[in-house]
């Protein structure tokens, strides 16, 4: 080996913030002369030596400075010698095989522990240290011995520190457990989906990336290894995806190896559980039962499973045999040849006997076939109707297409099944049996599926055009799916704010799209009888067109029914209709009991592709309603959802709904980050209403900062006529704060200009804020004679409604303005109250500028403890630190990722003064001692 001069830029690690900030803490303490050790496990190609490369990327062969420390690197590949670099020292050592020729100033331990003690110990003394051993459980077992001896005997006052990979489950890493470990996981869903994006640079077809990302289940090495094995016609969807895909091998491999000690006929039985999980729901594990029945049939003794137990392979849980790493199922499957698995999904078919296990049975035989099977295929067909759940009827229809002699039978089957993953939640399977459809022309359904998934995780004008020529195929032989197909025509349109695009597709379900310009064909004649009359869709949809229209009041009596029949519905889908209905009417109340009965009917009884939606509109009830904390915690669940399901349109909007909760408590940064996040897609897919509310709840933040300003700048092209309106649903309820922001910025004549169109929209919404935000704005711009009456107009307004943080605005500026008038006794009352009605809704910036105001007044406000200087996010970051948590958990508890958790982290570092989690605990728990005792 020789020095190199290459500067080396550390690795791009994907999902692992959280390992990383441990490291970093490792090396800082080491920098400060106090030495620790971890121990990193996980399974293979989770990344354990890219994360032991980080650590020597940062402390790596470049000159160090003064205090720097030496590395003293272990590796298993063969090194002779330790070489001085730039000042620096670096030995290299094989492993397992003996330690190198001794060098001036260093004693060459022998095999003795002690021996290697006293090296470490040594060179700890000349400088802090850092040991790096990679694939530490491959040393024999003395060397695995003399280190751990010597590591146990280090003091954190050597400035010692040691770093070990270990394989998970190796005979070998048994020798580190009593050594402080860190375990890797795999990544998650956005981590996998960002690695891939780099891999592919953003190539791979939606439907390719998602069959990728299944088949890698979080493994970064065997989702790099599957994308490199890919042609570029298959990476964008232009030519079929192998079956099964290749690529990994040696790693499924290295996964095998971990059950050959076991005996064969416990292997045996792993295979039959890896099989079984094939009629299985995903994550379920194998019947134990069923392997037991299997075992006796084969002669083999079910109780041989017990090994593998202890060995960690699989565990038994409540009469289910689950693998404890998924891709060792997957790599017993592929090892075993093919006439062998065969084998056994036959004999699994005949153990699953009896009316109720016809579709697991059916499905065995099917892996158990030799090539097509019509009747095979009919069978599987019939056997996935209802009520069976919408994953077990995804993957017969999926069996039974396969095994279809018909090419477009085949395309019919493939696309139901498509259908179903969707609806069951899993789009990226729905996609990749998509692809499978062959039939030209394609079926009616594949559009239909396709425009579905395209219309939560893609463009919504393509969306859109994908619904209205799915709904032309489907119309002659299935008015149902047809009508479901132009009502999600009409929703994209809604989306992207195309109000002519929503009422043409309104109009075509009930037939009367006639208008001049109106975009498509007519529908195709349909001789198939239309389905039964829905009263309910036809009151929605015709009050939606009116007061689209213009004609408010047709369209208020007509929506108004709506919300009459979402009260006597437990359909999902209806009730989401209802919820629409009363925002539109600006029912809000009624838009929370309707998204709080389809949240409830959707976690009952799916499907689980709208759990998204449901959780989006109840949490936008809840912000319109004045319940920020309540949408937080909606819009939360409904990310993580919109995140496993990969419906980003959904996330979008649900990051806009968090910008703007965020923007009342005066949370700056997380709305900035929110907002962001929702315009990265909202962009892209023309998603004008998410746009809309983020950049809305960006100028809000502003305008809670004193940046008046800026927020008018923000918010003029929203409000005003021109290209850049906003979303037709969002604009009118935003007008408020560009008036405030407008007039204090000293723009009121564009103020004037948009309060009478928000005067004539108060006058048939039935939202409880708009009277008083509309005598709010007048007093705005009231002449000083007039304002006082126009203030005390609004506060009557707002004492026959709820919501706080509306009512608390007026406060604020109307004490403002009595302080500005001189009037500094009248205004502390209404400053006061704003204060506490600010508090009480943890709107803290605004509170701050309430508080500001009334010390103006010249009132005197109580001071507050260190942790009011910290926003509202900041303080749920502190207190679960304080708590001992690690930033990952942090992350996991406020379903925000681990870098957010670190930002705030270090803020909060800064604005407190402290300089350790210690220390912040200390704080906190002193803040709340002094609050209990005043």
């Amino acid at each position: 080996m020789t020095p190199s001069t290459t500067v080396r830029s550390p690795l791009r690690l994907y999902g692992r913030s959280g390992e990383l900030a441990i490291l970093e803490t490792l090396l800082a303490r080491l920098g400060a002369g106090r030495g620790s050790t971890l121990v990193l496990t996980g399974a293979p190609g989770l990344g354990r030596t890219a994360l032991l490369r980080h650590a020597l990327d940062l402390y790596g062969p470049e000159a160090p400075a003064p205090g720097a420390p030496v590395l003293l690197h272990a590796t298993a590949a063969p090194a002779e010698r330790l070489l001085p670099y730039s000042g620096l020292h670096t030995l290299l050592c094989s492993a397992p095989g003996p330690l190198p020729p001794p060098v001036a100033g260093v004693p060459r331990p022998d095999t003795a522990p002690t021996a290697l003690l006293d090296l470490l110990t040594t060179l700890g003394a000349l400088r802090p240290l850092l040991v790096c051993v990679d694939d530490a459980h491959a040393w024999d077992a003395g060397s695995r011995a003399a280190l751990v001896f010597a590591i146990r005997r280090l003091t954190p006052a050597r400035g010692v520190a040691v770093l070990l990979t270990a394989a998970e489950q190796h005979a070998g890493e048994r020798d580190f457990t009593a050594l402080p470990s860190l375990r890797l996981g795999p990544l998650d869903r956005s981590a996998s989906r960002a690695l891939l994006d780099r891999l592919t640079g953003g190539r791979a077809d939606p439907g390719v990336r998602e069959e990728l990302l299944r088949e890698a289940a979080g493994n970064p090495r065997l989702l790099t290894a599957l994308a490199d094995r890919l042609t570029e016609d298959q990476l964008a969807g232009r030519g079929g995806l192998p079956q099964p895909l290749s690529g990994g091998e040696s790693l499924l491999d290295a996964y095998a190896a971990h059950i050959d000690g076991l005996p064969d006929d416990t292997r045996l039985l792993l295979l039959f559980a890896a099989a079984a999980e094939e009629h299985e729901p995903e994550g379920a594990g194998a019947d134990a039962a069923v392997l037991l029945r299997a075992g006796q049939l084969a002669g083999v003794d079910p109780g041989l499973l017990s090994p593998a137990e202890t060995l960690g392979a699989v565990r038994i849980d409540g009469g289910r045999v689950h693998f404890t790493e998924p891709l060792l199922r997957r790599a017993l499957l592929r090892r075993a040849p093919l006439a062998r698995r065969r084998a056994v999904h036959r004999l699994l078919a005949t153990v699953l006997d009896g009316p109720h296990r016809t579709l697991p049975r059916l499905l065995q035989r099917a892996c158990a076939a030799t090539g097509h099977d019509p009747a095979l295929a009919e069978a599987l067909a019939r056997a996935a109707g209802p009520p069976r759940p919408h994953a077990d009827r995804a993957a017969a229809l999926g069996r039974a297409a396969a095994l279809s002699t018909d090419e477009a039978l085949r395309g019919e089957r493939f696309a139901a099944a498509a259908e179903h993953a969707w609806l069951a939640g899993d789009p990226g399977r729905a996609r990749a049996l998509l692809t499978r459809v062959r039939s030209v022309p394609a079926p009616g359904r594949a559009h239909y599926v396709r425009g579905l998934i395209a219309l939560r995780d893609g463009p919504a004008a393509d969306a859109g055009e994908a619904l209205l020529t799915a709904a032309e195929l489907l119309a002659p032989h299935d008015r149902g799916r047809a009508v479901g197909a132009l009502l999600g025509a009409a929703e994209a349109a809604w989306l992207t704010g195309d109000v002519p695009g929503y009422l043409h597709a309104m109009n075509r379900i009930g037939g009367r799209d006639r208008a001049p310009g109106s975009r498509g064909h007519d529908p195709a004649p349909d001789p198939a009888p239309d389905p039964a009359p829905d009263p309910a869709l036809d009151a929605f949809r015709a009050g939606m067109c009116a007061v689209l229209d213009g004609r408010t009041d047709d369209g208020r009596a007509l929506l108004r029914g709506c919300l009459d029949t979402g009260d006597r519905t437990g359909d999902p889908a209806v009730l989401l209709r209802s919820g629409i209905a009363a925002l539109v009417l600006g029912e809000v109340d009624a838009a929370c009991r309707a998204g709080a009965r389809a949240l409830a009917a959707v976690r009952a009884h799916g499907p689980e592709a709208l759990l998204p939606q449901a959780l989006e509109h109840l949490a936008y009830g809840e912000l319109r309603a004045g319940r920020h904390a309540r949408a937080r915690v909606h819009a939360y669940e409904g990310l993580r959802a919109a995140d496993r399901l990969g419906q980003r349109n959904a996330a979008a909007a649900l990051h806009a709904v968090l910008a703007m909760a965020a923007s009342v408590e005066g949370d700056g940064a997380a709305c900035a980050e929110h907002a962001a996040s929702a315009a990265a897609d909202a962009g892209p897919h023309g998603l004008g209403q998410a746009a809309t509310l983020a950049t809305w709840a960006v100028a809000r933040a502003d305008l809670a900062a004193g940046r008046h300003t800026r927020a008018a700048a923000r918010l003029a092209p929203l409000v005003l006529n021109g290209p850049r309106r906003g979303h037709f649903a969002a604009l009118m309820l935003a007008v408020p704060c560009f008036v405030e922001a407008a007039v204090l910025a000293g723009r009121g004549e564009e103020a004037r200009a948009v309060v009478a169109e928000f005067t004539a929209w108060t006058a048939w919404t039935a939202d409880p804020q708009a009277p008083a935000q509309l005598a709010r704005c007048h007093a705005l711009l009231a002449p000083a004679g007039e304002a006082a009456d126009r203030y005390e107009e609004a506060l009557a307004h707002h004492a026959r409604s709820s919501g706080d943080f509306e009512r608390a605005r007026t406060e604020l500026l109307y004490g403002q303005w009595l302080r500005r008038q001189r009037r500094t006794r009248e205004a502390r009352e209404p400053l006061r109250d704003a204060l506490v009605a600010f508090e009480r809704c943890g709107a803290r910036v605004w509170a701050e500028r309430a508080a500001g105001e009334l010390r103006a007044a010249g009132e005197s406000v109580a001071g507050s403890g260190p942790v009011d200087l910290l926003t509202a996010q900041q303080r749920r970051v502190a207190r679960c630190v304080a708590e001992g948590a690690t930033n990952r958990e942090v992350a996991v508890r406020l379903s925000v990722s681990p870098r957010t958790v670190d930002h705030h982290l270090r803020n909060v570092f800064a604005a407190l003064g402290v300089r350790s989690r210690t220390e912040l605990a200390r704080l906190l728990d002193r803040d709340e001692e002094n609050a209990a005792n005043p």
